[in-house]
């Protein structure tokens, strides 16, 4: 035998894809280093928009800043559908897409900000004092506003239903006024916090779209949420896996937004496991590197379990 026919074939890395849009085709900034990390993991990683042709030719995808879907929902999912390993998977995505999710959290147990789904053919209820309205499926919360005068509200609702939105009602929680509280996971298990500023400026007064003009302006900051609240975004994590029937390690990544002050009353007010910015640049450099770590190796392991 040749020395030649002796020669076996390199392997190739497994190749993953961190999945854009067209109007962000690297993505927003939020993951600016998750490359590197996903490389040193051994993959052979970049970005692509999700519905470039050729990201059906690589081993995964991870969806990480596909902001477009809402304006494309039905094309998203059914793609999503078609993807033969797609992190996290197409049933999470089609479930946690609509935020009628928040409804089936409560179900099981999960106190939620008070939530009313309405479909777009169904009168819209608004309670008395100040709301939130927002469609059941929007990004960056697009779409979203606060009204004190409820003819303002029920007209935006009707707005909404006849571009053929269903609705969200929710009263409007004075604790956004001191920010939400931002749980990630990665693979099941607690990774870090942060902070997210109110997003909804005032009744009346339009909020601050970037540069893309998909998602209002973030203002986000470090944070060491007490015991309390990782526990009940433990018990979130937990109901929302089981909603959609899959194990909490196999969701590589999650986002879990809490309102309420100190270690009592705190409530959902969303479970993000779509496309969460995952506030990796909260973190100090000395932790953020072995969070992209961390990352990258979950992802490496969802692709050897294909």
């Amino acid at each position: 035998m040749s020395a030649e026919s002796d020669k076996s074939p390199i392997p190739s890395s497994p190749t993953v894809v961190l999945a854009a849009c067209a109007q962000l085709p690297t993505g927003d900034g939020d993951d600016d280093g998750l490359i590197d990390a996903l490389t040193a993991a051994g993959l052979s990683a970049r970005w692509l928009a999700w519905d470039d042709p050729e990201i059906n030719s690589v081993d995964g995808v991870v969806l990480r800043a596909t902001w477009d879907y809402p304006d494309r929902l039905d094309e998203f999912l059914a793609w999503a559908e078609g993807v033969d390993l797609l992190i996290n998977s197409a049933s999470m995505v089609r479930w946690n897409s609509d935020k009628g999710y928040l409804l089936d959290l409560e179900a099981a147990g999960i106190p939620i900000v008070p939530t009313a789904v309405f479909a777009p053919d169904e009168t819209v209820s608004i309670p008395e004092g100040e709301v939130v309205v927002k469609p059941a499926v929007a990004g960056g919360s697009r779409g979203a506003a606060r009204f004190t005068d409820p003819r303002h509200a029920a007209d935006h609702a009707a707005a909404l239903q006849a571009a053929g939105h269903r609705v969200v009602v929710q009263p409007f929680d004075p604790a956004v006024a001191e920010g939400e509280t931002a749980l990630v996971y990665i693979a099941g298990q607690r990774s870090h916090a942060f902070t997210k500023g109110p997003m909804l400026p005032e009744p009346g007064v339009e909020g601050e779209l970037d540069e893309s003009g998909l998602y209002l302006v973030e203002s986000l900051a470090p944070a060491s949420p007490p015991d309390e609240f990782w526990e009940l975004g433990d018990s979130v994590l937990t109901a929302a896996a089981h909603a959609v029937g899959v194990m909490p390690a196999n969701i590589l990544y999650a986002r879990v937004d809490l309102l309420g002050a100190g270690g009592s009353g705190a409530r959902l007010l969303e479970f993000e496991a779509v496309e969460p910015s995952l506030g990796w640049h909260q973190l100090p450099e000395t932790k953020r590197g072995p969070a992209m770590a961390r990352f990258a190796l979950a992802t490496a392991a969802a692709l050897a379990r294909r």
